[in-house]
């Protein structure tokens, strides 16, 4: 049903109301247009994991805390829902939700198994998260879907801060190159670990998402994978047995150009743009349509639209 509204943590998320109110992206930043696109946030979401479980800490928190291992779809679900409202959603429930997450990552604390002690709500664990989720969507489209500029990609990564601030994270990249001087600092943490292989079962066998083709979940795999920076493949060790193939490769070019034509009256990305005074395929005209329906809706563009 159009406009049906969705739930996180219990609570409603209505992104058709309440009409015009803003959300924490402005409907012409880049968060607008990669996140309409299922294929590039699929591929770009486990490439972040990945990055994430490349640390002890990161790992044995989502691990040992969360139901991903039991629950894939559920897990899935409800961190596709989050990151929608974050991008798409009224400012205020965004804020909500968010807050709500925070509050469960403040009851995540253990031990690694080697003893190391670690909290979720960690300042340094929160930008290395953020940072690998923007990383992660970003190359994604950019490689699965359409190529984007240099400037494209700064500005999202600029954009990304104000959502990842509210999650609790202070010091999130504003380009590619602070993300790899990031990474670099991070590396010497970096190992393999059977968990890692665990996960990339899990994607591979379809649970996360059981009314995909399985050939799509090997594919996306091996796409996350490819996406990697070398030493984060190397350090986890992804041999070539993930090695993207020429027909995944076509496969996934064709789900993703797809994926950014064909309009989803019933997706997040549509409602909202409903919500802002804005045609329901918004997100899939032209840069200059984009534009002109922007100016004609009083909605001034801008890299962000926080409050």
């Amino acid at each position: 049903m159009i406009g049906e509204p969705q739930s996180y943590l219990g609570w409603k998320v209505d992104f058709l109301t309440p009409a015009g109110e803003a959300s924490l992206q402005h409907p012409s930043s880049l968060q607008w247009r990669i996140f309409k696109n299922q294929v590039a946030l699929g591929i770009g979401g486990v490439a972040a994991v990945l990055m994430e479980f490349a640390d002890a800490r990161i790992r044995s928190g989502v691990w040992d805390h969360s139901t991903y291992k039991v629950d894939p779809i559920g897990r899935s679900r409800r961190t596709g829902i989050a990151a929608m409202v974050g991008c798409y959603g009224p400012a205020s429930a965004a804020r909500r939700v968010i807050q709500g997450v925070t509050n469960m990552h403040a009851r995540v604390q253990g031990e690694t198994p080697k003893g190391e002690a670690y909290k979720a709500m960690d300042p340094e664990l929160l930008d290395w998260v953020a940072a690998t989720a923007a990383y992660g969507f970003l190359n994604a489209y950019d490689r699965f879907v359409s190529p984007l500029s240099e400037a494209d990609k700064n500005r999202f990564y600029r954009d990304g801060g104000v959502v990842a601030r509210l999650y609790g994270a202070n010091n999130t990249p504003k380009s590619q190159d602070e993300f790899l001087a990031m990474m670099e600092r991070f590396a010497p943490r970096f190992e393999p670990h059977p968990i890692v292989s665990e996960f990339l079962d899990i994607i591979q066998s379809g649970k996360a998402a059981p009314n995909v083709p399985r050939f799509l979940h090997r594919a996306l795999a091996r796409a996350s994978v490819s996406i990697l920076p070398p030493i984060v493949r190397q350090k986890l060790e992804l041999g070539p047995s993930f090695d993207l193939t020429t027909a995944d490769w076509i496969a996934l070019k064709l789900a993703g150009k797809l994926a950014d034509r064909r309009v989803d009256p019933n997706s997040p990305g549509a409602q909202a743009s409903v919500r802002m005074g804005l045609p329901r395929d918004f997100l899939y005209r032209s840069a200059s349509e984009q534009a002109r329906l922007l100016r004609e809706a009083g909605l001034q563009a801008s890299e962000s639209a926080a409050a």
